[in-house]
């Protein structure tokens, strides 16, 4: 029998996907909390609404597992209500109201102001830059720009988030001073495609000027660029970067693959030989810089020769940081015209052995490391151990720091001097300095 669930009403924001999600999530509830809702994330509501993704077949099939998951409790009584919005809900609306007909409602990535009035809330305009920040206390995501506007075959994004649109520096800025009054000392700047910044707002890319004026505020320690495009990259940002030290020396630039006719057919613009300049020139501008990137492998008409190329790249090239994809063959993308004609255990082979050179790689410059002193931000406490990162470092997907709690103290959110101790190929083990 089904039970009335009694809980008062508390609204659930489940995340998924990419930190662009978990921004516009903070977004959303920002805005139920100037409208006076009671709102939590990923705990316990009898509302809830599910942010999800819809960029590959892994985390779609995340989604949908989750949005079955909450309409089982629906059912049950457990909770009242189930809206979704986000990527999975902008692409597959209607099939997903066909599918999974007892959601109350599914919203796109761009209806904020009509989930709002389904949760009872007003759209405030006035709230720019007002979020409840779900990120530990000392760092924060800053969407700069929404939207993409390259023609990437493999991706969905623009059919998800539509076209490149930058947000003006002023408003930025505004709202990196209410999370500096917060707290926030370390701003992880995120877009579809950073190096695209301002071209539509300014007529020209602006990345640089921005930077310049977020590391005016005072309060921000550290701003690290995720997400930049190697076509028509501004070298003044390396300038910036150069000059400015609250802008980390790490840049995330996916590069997807480097041999001639894959970078073709993915629509990249760009060729082995311009990016291979592109980083030498990253590398002789900022020698300190940290490059991650992400690669993918098992594309349609990926030859052994195509990957043996890319893997050798790996090695030659030597990223600080790099992760790597099976290519995921999705609907209404100019790739999807294509066979995905390479076996899904090759893919998996070719993903395995790239990363295996990357940890060998990784474990090499680790061991660099050892003896020498970072500054490094603590962003939280696990088991036995203080976990931080250093400049080089970005949360969730790259190196961390581990200092033994058992040992020695260091605060939760502080910037602390560290000796690093020991090191595998993707941990480092510290200790305060001087202690």
């Amino acid at each position: 029998m089904r039970t009335k669930s009694i809980k008062k009403n508390t609204i659930n924001v489940v995340t998924l996907g990419c930190s662009k999600n978990v921004y516009d999530s903070e977004v959303l509830m920002g805005q139920l909390r100037a409208n006076e809702k009671e709102v939590v994330h990923e705990e316990e509501g009898n509302i809830v609404v599910i942010n999800t993704c819809g960029f590959i077949a892994n985390a779609k099939e995340e989604s949908v597992n989750t949005i079955l998951e909450f309409v089982d409790k629906k059912q049950s009584g457990a909770v009242d209500k189930v809206f979704v919005t986000g990527c999975l809900s902008e692409r597959y609306k209607p099939d997903l109201e066909n599918e999974i007909p007892d959601v109350d409602e599914y919203f796109g990535t761009s209806d904020l102001p009509n989930l709002l009035k389904a949760l009872g809330a007003d759209y405030k305009h006035e709230l720019i830059g007002e979020r409840l920040t779900t990120t530990p206390k000392n760092y924060a995501y800053l969407k700069i720009a929404e939207g993409c506007d390259r023609p990437c075959s493999f991706c969905a994004i623009p059919l998800m988030r539509g076209k490149h649109k930058s947000k003006p520096i002023e408003e930025l800025v505004a709202e990196t001073e209410k999370l500096a009054a917060k707290g926030v000392k370390e701003l992880i700047l995120i877009a579809q495609d950073l190096t695209y910044y301002g071209l539509d707002l300014y007529k020209k890319r602006n990345l640089a000027k921005l930077l310049e004026q977020l590391s005016k505020v005072d309060g921000i320690e550290w701003i690290r660029l995720h997400y930049a495009f190697p076509t028509g990259f501004p070298m003044d940002v390396l300038e910036v970067m150069r000059e400015e030290p609250k802008i980390c020396n790490y840049i995330d630039i996916p590069l997807q693959h480097i041999s001639d006719p894959i970078l073709k057919s993915m629509r990249r613009g760009t060729t082995k030989a311009k990016t291979t300049r592109l980083l030498q020139d990253f590398r002789q501008m900022v020698p300190e810089m940290a490059i991650r990137t992400t690669l993918i492998v098992g594309y349609p008409g990926e030859t052994e020769e195509d990957f043996q190329i890319l893997k050798e790249w790996v090695k030659e090239m030597r990223f600080e940081r790099l992760g790597c994809f099976t290519y995921s063959h999705e609907e209404n993308t100019h790739a999807y015209n294509l066979e995905d004609n390479v076996p899904e255990e090759v893919k998996q082979n070719r993903a395995n052995e790239i990363m295996e050179v990357q940890s060998a790689i990784s474990w090499e410059l680790n061991q660099e490391k050892i003896g020498k002193i970072f500054q490094c931000i603590i962003d939280r406490k696990e088991g036995n151990y203080f976990v931080g990162r250093t400049e080089y470092d970005s949360p969730d997907v790259d190196n961390e720091v581990l200092v033994d709690a058992r040992n020695y103290y260091v605060k939760i959110g502080d910037f602390v001097e560290l000796e690093i101790t020991e090191a595998s190929d993707f941990d480092l083990y510290g200790k305060p300095f001087n202690s």
